[in-house]
């Protein structure tokens, strides 16, 4: 089984992902996403309020994401579903933070008319190493995250 800390490193590992929302006909949309991940899971990214993904996320919370795979000499893969919301607040100062420290450059883009940040809190996660044989398949919900050690 993964630990906490081989999970969370994995994942910071990933500078992007494919985000996937719902839009407003019902069907799936993706894009990619420059992420940073907290302690406990949370995925933040940045977007203008204007695009889809941001739209659809206020209609309609439900996000998935897939990180890795991309690497060819890298067969690790985490799917993720959550729910996504913009945090305000103290909340939206610490995953700012969390942002900017992952994406300095990110700072410009503050400057931009409607940019926002959405956090993704996880529900279900699905963690595959297939550089191994057999292969590490593992499924953590919500109170599994939790209790990784």
């Amino acid at each position: 089984m993964i630990s906490r800390a081989a999970l969370l490193q994995f994942m910071r590992s990933q500078r992007y992902a494919v985000a996937a929302s719902v839009g407003a006909n019902g069907g799936p949309q993706g894009a990619v996403v420059g992420i940073a991940v907290s302690d406990t899971f949370e995925i933040v990214f940045d977007t203008l309020a204007s695009t889809r993904k941001a739209q659809n996320l206020r209609r309609q919370p439900k996000i998935a994401f897939v990180l890795g795979g991309l690497a060819g000499d890298d067969e690790r893969t985490v799917q993720y579903e959550g729910v996504a919301d913009e945090p305000t607040g103290a909340d939206l100062v610490r995953v700012t933070d969390l942002y900017l420290a992952q994406f300095p450059d990110g700072r410009e883009r503050q400057e931009w008319p409607g940019l926002i940040y959405v956090r993704a809190t996880p529900t279900w996660l699905r963690y595959s190493d297939f550089n191994q044989k057999p292969p590490e398949i593992v499924e953590l919900d919500r109170a599994a995250l939790a209790r990784l050690t």
